[in-house]
């Protein structure tokens, strides 16, 4: 298993996320991206099942999703309904909650 630090960098001001992943230096996309398809899509971290969506804590304290429009797969496949984001959700959360408790 390779360390997080060989595909992901520690980022700050985005919210819940604390890790990003590495992108490529001469187009700017993620280091896993075959041409349209992802290369550990079996695998994939959460951040990457959340996207096109970003999991953002508002100043009520609500968490809410965005859609980012710089997705070519935005429109196409089918269409995730509620039940995929609330487990999503639930997977961040205990995640969170793990890295919280020192987990």
């Amino acid at each position: 298993m390779k360390p997080v630090e060989a595909f992901a960098t520690e980022t700050t001001g985005h919210g819940l996320y604390v890790y990003e992943m590495r992108k490529t230096s001469e187009e700017g996309k993620c280091l896993f991206l075959e041409g349209m398809n992802c290369g550990i899509y079996g695998v994939r971290p959460l951040v990457c099942r959340f996207y096109p969506f970003k999991l953002v804590t508002k100043k009520d304290g609500k968490p809410r999703f965005f859609c980012t429009g710089e997705c070519p797969g935005i429109g196409s496949g089918k269409k995730l309904e509620r039940k995929y984001f609330e487990n999503l959700f639930n997977r961040a959360y205990d995640q969170l909650g793990d890295r919280r408790r020192g987990g």
